[in-house]
């Protein structure tokens, strides 16, 4: 039976924290103490020391040799039952899909358990469930976060291919990508160049689009206190803009130096072993600052290079704005920034505006425009960027769903409207696939703080427990005088966070109360089905259940919001979900104490 006294140890626990985040909110939202740069720097330290080395103190100080294995293998299971129920649903359902399974798999099973976790069920179940809250975070850490980017790199390979190789995907035998290519989130603009072989297959290699090159060697060369400010220009591909490193929000198109037909033809008997490198056949147009309008466009119609028709994919990353759209990112009246919050890479790819800044390292600013009208914001998501059915200048219409700035780049609503029959692109064999995957997992995780507190906590951990040695003074205080500060700093970024958001619900009511539903009650009842399958029983099984009904955990937003897969639907789970979790979970402890 729940008791009082039982009662005020949980909101002891747990209170402090919300102190935090509402102190962070109003320092912004209702004091303007902090101002945009400010917020940046704090949750870049976060981002940098403050939970990376909470994570180590954590996971060096449990004893990996007195793990629950009945417990974890409960959380195995339940992630491994809602990954077989969602890869069933995205292959038999026609409304599957590989973007929406990873939505609901991050809302289902990865909770925020270093943050609030720990605190909070210490202050329900005593110390030792803090014990079995950190061998779920070090699962997290190693394995599902790592598969939750070995998923959003296999979309980004599927699209970049698609895109580049509509035809010829199942020719491809091998990958090469430059070492500058952090990720394949198509927030960089790429090209491919691909090589016939003697066998008639086709070896490609993966770079950054020429553009892009250029930028960043313009950047390089006048240094980043030289006065120079790199603004918004008009780029190579139709009906699209290219922004520079500080201020860009959007996908940019990825250039091809790919043609079909020189393929086809070298395949029929030329003697010609490399395809020339060039943009692709929706490329390399000229560009009209008026009209936003290529000038060879008018000339062709819907035709780029030679007079091909741009592949049906073609327009999955090209932008349509207007020329008010382009004056105002010119003069910076939009030039929203985003915002570092706990997890860090040197990946140069912007995301979208509103938002956490994620996976980047590099020495340029973050600010984020706080002053913008919400009216503003909604208009500039919902009017800005059209993949299709908009009114074009000279009056004609493109044909296409149109998708919300907010959206996955490819499932804009829980309900799509209309669906677009097209016939699903070959892809190289497995064995190529996995590869190039693997090759940019593992560059954006030797790249991640997270990765390396994580390992080297279990390694000391392993090593200490073993055979009882202790770490030096010196060192243990040196972490431990950052490590204290993570918890309060965590929270604290949240708040920020939150203030900083245009909207608490970005995806609106009706989806967000499908999110909730899947976190608090579909996550919990999977949870307790698979705990119960494996044995678990009383205060385990309880701890088991509480912890599946956290909120959203912070690492799959990041992910989302980088990868832009559903960014909105997750940051609402974050925000939302925190201001929901504290009554949520109190009645489970209660219910469960009956």
């Amino acid at each position: 039976m729940i008791t009082i006294t039982d009662l005020y140890h949980v909101l002891t626990a747990v209170v402090p924290l919300y102190v935090a985040m509402i102190l962070a909110y109003g320092s912004v939202k209702w004091w303007k103490i902090f101002t945009p740069d400010q917020c940046s720097g704090i949750n870049r330290f976060v981002a940098l020391f403050a939970v990376p080395l909470l994570s180590f103190h954590f996971i060096s100080t449990n004893n990996p040799y007195a793990m629950n294995y009945r417990f974890i293998a409960a959380d195995t299971l339940q992630k491994l039952i809602v990954l077989g129920v969602l890869a069933i649903w995205s292959r038999t359902s026609s409304r599957g899909s590989l973007e929406w399974s990873i939505t609901l798999f991050s809302l289902s099973t990865l909770p925020n358990t270093l943050v609030m976790g720990i605190p909070l069920l210490k202050g329900m179940y005593g110390d030792f469930s803090g014990s079995l809250m950190v061998q779920i975070v070090v699962l997290q850490c190693i394995i599902w976060y790592t598969l939750m980017l070995f998923l959003f790199e296999y979309r980004g390979a599927r699209m970049l291919i698609a895109e580049q190789f509509p035809d010829t995907a199942g020719s491809i035998i091998s990958f090469r990508v430059d070492s500058d290519i952090l990720s394949l989130d198509g927030k960089e603009p790429l090209q491919t160049e691909a090589e016939v072989g003697e066998d008639g297959k086709l070896h490609v290699t993966v770079r950054k689009s020429t553009s892009s090159r250029s930028e960043i060697f313009s950047r390089r060369s006048h240094g980043p206190n030289s006065g120079v400010s790199l603004t918004p220009r008009p780029s190579n591909l139709t009906n699209a803009e290219i922004y520079s490193l500080q201020s860009s929000r959007n996908p940019t198109p990825r250039g091809s130096s790919f043609n079909h037909t020189d393929f086809y033809s070298m395949v029929n008997g030329k003697n010609a072993t490399n395809v020339s490198p060039r943009q692709s056949n929706y490329g390399n147009l000229g560009f009209d600052e008026e009209s936003g309008y290529g000038n060879q466009s008018r000339a062709n119609g819907a035709y780029g290079n030679a007079g091909y028709p741009a592949p049906a994919s073609a327009g999955i990353f090209s932008p349509v704005a207007g020329p008010a759209a382009a004056k105002k990112k010119a003069n910076g009246s939009e030039g929203g920034k985003d915002l570092h919050m706990f997890v860090w890479s040197s990946s140069a790819s912007p995301v979208s505006e509103g938002g956490i800044h994620v996976f980047r390292g590099g020495d340029y600013g973050n600010e984020l425009n706080v002053g913008a009208h919400p009216k503003d914001y909604d208009d500039f998501g919902r009017d800005e960027f059209s993949f299709g059915n908009k009114t074009c200048p000279n009056g004609t219409e493109r044909e296409g769903p149109v998708l919300s700035k907010l959206g996955s780049s490819s499932t804009a609503e829980l309900h799509p409207k209309a669906t677009v029959d097209a016939k699903p692109t070959a892809m190289p064999p497995t064995s190529v696939m996995t590869r190039l995957i693997l090759i940019m997992v593992w560059r954006k995780l030797i790249r991640n703080p997270n990765t390396y507190s994580s390992l080297f906590g279990l390694t000391w951990s392993l090593v200490s427990f073993k055979w009882h040695v202790e770490m030096p003074a010196i060192i243990a205080k040196s972490i431990s005088i950052l490590s204290d500060a993570g918890l309060g700093m965590a929270m604290f970024s949240l708040g920020l966070f939150m203030a900083l958001q245009p909207r608490i619900i970005a995806c609106g009511k009706s989806v967000a109360a499908f999110s909730m539903a899947v976190r608090f009650l579909t996550g919990p009842a999977v949870m307790a089905a698979a705990s119960i399958a494996v044995g678990l029983r009383g205060v385990l099984l309880h701890i088991a259940i509480v912890q599946a009904a956290l909120p959203q955990g912070i690492v799959p937003f990041v992910f989302a919001k980088e990868y832009n897969v559903h960014p909105d639907i997750l940051s609402t789970g974050v925000i939302f979900g925190m201001l929901v979790a504290l009554p949520i979970t109190l009645v489970y402890y209660i219910l469960l104490g009956l």
